[in-house]
């Protein structure tokens, strides 16, 4: 027989069966902690390609998102929390988990207000930024890309211009509101545009657009340069084109911050969408424009 001094020893020290198996059964239960955003898939597209491409590792707050949220509908992002990546990690996190929880929610069906959906998402994320940061500028570019009617309902929180290129030559998608991250109470705005078969959507990072090589920099006119002369046949191509025109410009491997490229591609061959379809995308252009829906 063990001494006493050893049992009692043993009856503070050793759980219970029964407990032992409740503690690891509740530990079981609990969600696993992200130290990390969660991997985002690039989903296959109708009639178009989608991708997005960091250069390197991360050492900032770059991150995309992509998210199929209907039969017709995709969403795609491209944010950038300011500060460094440890910094920011958090916050990266919980931003996501907003976009992915909220989105599939604001734009379940078919025959829904796109801009109205969109306009929430962004002032969601906003809201989920301060309450986790504090006070941060995120930059964002969220789009809604339109399988049915090849249009993009997008915001644009003080991200760098989007560029849309066609056979009309290349436009800018400017800013429709101020930064996530900065004010509680802001107004916004979510456009409408059209990607005809062939177009393409290009968002670059801060990164893309500082990149700087004796004292000039690349500019949104270097990403114009670039996507001129980038054959317009993959999206993935077009990503990988604008980051090698970065480095050749700089001349060495950017170290300055994240440099990032997502680019949309509406294939030229397009299945006939007949007459209802075009006058369903004119009305989608005209409601847009009018600042209306429905």
């Amino acid at each position: 027989m063990a001494p006493a001094k050893t049992r009692l020893l043993r009856t503070f020290t050793t759980p219970p069966l029964r407990l032992a198996r409740r503690l690891f059964r509740r530990h079981a239960a609990l969600p696993p902690v992200l130290t990390d955003p969660l991997h985002s898939d690039v989903p296959a597209l109708r009639g178009a390609e989608i991708a997005a491409i960091y250069h390197g590792c991360r050492m900032a707050g770059d991150f995309y998102e992509f998210l199929r949220v209907g039969r017709s509908r995709v969403l795609f992002g491209l944010f950038d929390i300011a500060g460094r990546r440890e910094d920011t990690r958090e916050f990266l996190i919980a931003a996501q988990s907003t976009f992915r929880t909220l989105a599939p929610q604001l734009f379940a069906g078919e025959d829904l207000n796109e801009p109205n959906a969109m306009i929430e998402l962004s002032q969601q994320l906003n809201r989920t930024i301060l309450r986790a940061a504090g006070v941060r500028s995120c930059p964002a570019f969220i789009g809604c890309y339109n399988e049915d009617l090849g249009t993009v309902c997008y915001a644009n929180a003080g991200h760098t211009p989007a560029l849309v290129q066609d056979r009309t030559g290349i436009t800018t998608l400017e800013a429709t509101g101020l930064p996530l991250g900065l004010f509680s109470h802001t107004t916004r705005s979510a456009p409408t545009c059209v990607l005809v078969p062939g177009a393409v959507l290009l968002v670059v990072s801060r990164g893309i657009v500082e990149a700087e090589c004796d004292g000039e920099e690349f500019g949104l006119e270097g990403a114009k340069r670039t996507l001129q002369e980038a054959p317009a046949v993959r999206a993935r191509d077009l990503c990988l084109g604008i980051l090698r025109g970065v480095q050749d410009f700089m001349r060495k491997s950017p170290t300055h911050n994240d440099v990032t490229a997502l680019a949309l591609l509406r294939t030229a061959a397009q299945p006939a969408v007949g007459v209802a379809g075009q006058q369903a995308a004119e009305r989608v252009l005209k409601r847009a424009e009018n600042g209306h829906w429905g």
